[in-house]
């Protein structure tokens, strides 16, 4: 009896033992789910504080696929985009920005987002051989800064008040005064190719839609030749008392405020032997200044008509061997 009853004790002690052991695994599991979760985000953090933006990157991708409604969710996303700013993976930020808009749009740090998208594409509107070498910004493909222009408008419109906007504002400012600088050199190439209608209608988009930029005394400059080459000498000169009242000190006045224009040489008018030589040899002939008087009081035309046909006329030009031994 007594080895009957010690059996009994010990079998219902082992039937409560068993919940009580499996409460307590339980506990320890929740415990760990929770400090691996709060380890993984500090590692993560470490990474990218220390400058190892891959590793960082990797850590917070882990972060979000094991705990994505987490306690650190939400910030290790707003870290991401940052992590692949600082590893110059532009399209992943962009993409990473336009998803935590998609999916917290009320976020208080949403602002964030939406001002690292702009200046992603901001950054890549200049390539990596520009980055080392320099070269004319405004002769690039100016699509990247018209997103990144976009970006940054629809920025200020939604958080003026960020801590954000003063530099997304001065951006803006620089990418603008680009883009007018991007129209003038297309008109100036329009102009060299003969193309004078294309040359004007470019010129007229700085007028109008870059008012404020330092390209608009340029592009009225190109405005004026194209209307005058192109016969409309009441347009010439309408452009041209705009650009004489409004910049007196135009480069191309001359001391009787005469406005004179350096004509462009096109390609075309260059032979290979000039290409080659870096236009040392067979120079082609250099057409004369074109000098635009401003009308008077009276309405009268920019240039009399026999002098108009002085300044347009070239001599003929002379074969390559001739312009070199006479």
């Amino acid at each position: 009896m007594r080895l009957v009853l010690t059996a009994i004790v010990y079998s219902l002690c082992g039937c409560a033992w068993m919940p009580f052991v499996g409460n307590d695994t339980d506990n320890e599991e929740i415990v760990e789910e929770e400090t691996s979760e709060q380890i993984l985000y500090r590692r993560a953090n470490t990474s990218l504080k220390t400058g190892n933006y891959s590793l960082g990157i990797n850590r917070l991708q882990q972060l979000e696929a094991r705990f994505p409604f987490g306690r650190y969710a939400e910030q290790g996303q707003l870290e991401l985009i940052y992590a692949h700013y600082m590893s110059v993976d532009l399209d992943s930020v962009e993409a990473s920005a336009d998803r935590f808009i998609r999916l917290h749009p009320q976020h208080p740090n949403i602002d964030y987002a939406y001002y690292m998208r702009g200046l992603a594409a901001f950054t890549g509107n200049r390539s990596v051989l520009d980055r080392f070498f320099g070269g004319e910004e405004s002769r690039r493909d100016m699509s990247g800064a018209q997103v990144a222009f976009a970006y940054f408008s629809e920025f200020l419109n939604r958080f003026p008040d960020s801590e954000y906007a003063k530099d997304a504002h001065q951006r803006m400012i620089y990418l603008r005064n680009l883009l007018a600088q991007a129209e003038v050199d297309i008109a100036s190439y329009y102009l060299s190719r003969d193309a004078h209608v294309a040359a004007a209608n470019r010129a007229r988009v700085v007028v109008e839609n870059y008012a404020t930029t330092p390209s608009v005394p340029d592009a009225l400059a190109i405005l004026i030749e194209s209307n005058y080459k192109l016969g409309l000498t009441d347009a010439a000169n309408d452009s041209l008392r705009v650009l004489a009242i409004n910049y007196p000190n135009y480069r191309a006045f001359d001391e009787s405020g005469n406005l004179v224009l350096e004509e462009a040489i096109a390609n075309r008018d260059r032979s290979w032997i000039n290409i080659m030589t870096f236009g040392l040899v067979d120079r082609p002939n250099v057409p004369p200044p074109l000098q635009i008087s401003q009308p008077g009081a009276g309405g009268s035309t920019a240039l009399p008509s026999d002098k108009r046909e002085s300044v347009t006329e070239t001599a003929p030009r002379k074969p390559w061997y001739r312009r070199i031994f006479g």
